[in-house]
């Protein structure tokens, strides 16, 4: 049988990256003492605040072709304080055989770990699938957020990717206090249907003991926002084990959307020195 040229193109692009990050604390402040990272991954750490370490994850040609496999492990020591985004939206492109990303994070006593990237893209017939899974000690602190959107909007494509899938497991302490799933494929009937006039998808999770007041505050924000038809925005939120937090946003654009999450979870900036959005929404 004859390969296409999307085919060749998938073979001679697709690469296995592995990143490898730890963190500590030196002389009372955060730094990155180890990394590593394989193509198609690039890691960038940054110096922009004393109260935690800042590192940008990217990938060469600005997302994920198809056969690509990222898996990143995460590290986060006692007491030091760890911020991971994105330099840009994570796009994944057009093709038969599968992308998937796979982030195993560990944070200790103390410590928190702030994972922020920004929105992934698929692209119309990409294949995408991403397992997050965090053990924390007991006294380990978590915020996640992870966002999907529509697809590319310039081009007209809104849900028509092939499937997306997304596992988050967070334990703490050994046991598991928190699994969320999210699995779209048009198998199942059509995306666009599904999802309504809503073109952005947001979940956030808070958890550990640093940020119980900033989860509470969430879940109360939540229950007392009203729906109005004309915003396009719906949000709702759970409280889950050990004072945290589960939130989802659906909302019409990203701006809109993660402007919600930044005002949510405006708390962060505390324990990370600065706005993570400030520069980018």
């Amino acid at each position: 049988m004859p390969l296409h040229a999307a085919d060749i193109s998938d073979a001679i692009s697709s690469k296995s990256g592995i990143a490898r990050l730890r963190f500590s604390t030196a002389r009372q402040r955060t730094v990155l003492d180890r990394s590593f990272a394989s193509s198609p991954v690039k890691i960038f750490n940054t110096r922009r605040s004393e109260s935690a370490c800042w590192v940008y994850t990217a990938t060469l040609g600005g997302g994920l072709v198809g056969g690509d496999r990222v898996h990143m492990t995460i590290d986060v020591e006692a007491n030091a304080r760890a911020l991971l985004c994105t330099q840009a939206s994570t796009k994944v492109y057009r093709s038969h055989r599968q992308t998937s990303q796979r982030i195993v994070g560990r944070v200790a006593d103390g410590a928190v770990l702030a994972m922020l990237p920004d929105p992934v893209v698929c692209f119309a017939d990409s294949r995408f699938s991403q397992e997050q899974q965090y053990h924390l000690d007991t006294h380990g602190n978590l915020a996640l957020v992870d966002v999907m959107t529509a697809g590319r909007h310039a081009t007209g494509e809104r849900w028509v990717f092939h499937s997306y899938a997304s596992r988050i497991d967070i334990r703490c302490a050994g046991d598991r206090v928190l699994y969320d799933a999210v699995d779209l494929s048009a198998r199942d009937g059509n995306v666009a249907e599904r999802f309504d006039g809503f073109d952005v998808f947001a979940t956030a999770i808070v958890i550990g003991p640093a940020f119980v007041e900033g989860a509470a505050e969430v879940v109360r924000g939540a229950a007392e926002l009203r729906v109005r038809p004309t915003t396009g925005l719906v949000m709702a939120a759970w409280p889950i084990a050990n004072g945290g937090a589960l939130l989802r946003i659906a909302g019409t654009s990203v701006e809109q959307v993660t402007g919600e999450l930044r005002g949510r979870l405006c708390f962060l900036r505390h324990m990370v020195g600065d706005d993570p959005w400030a520069r980018k929404w």
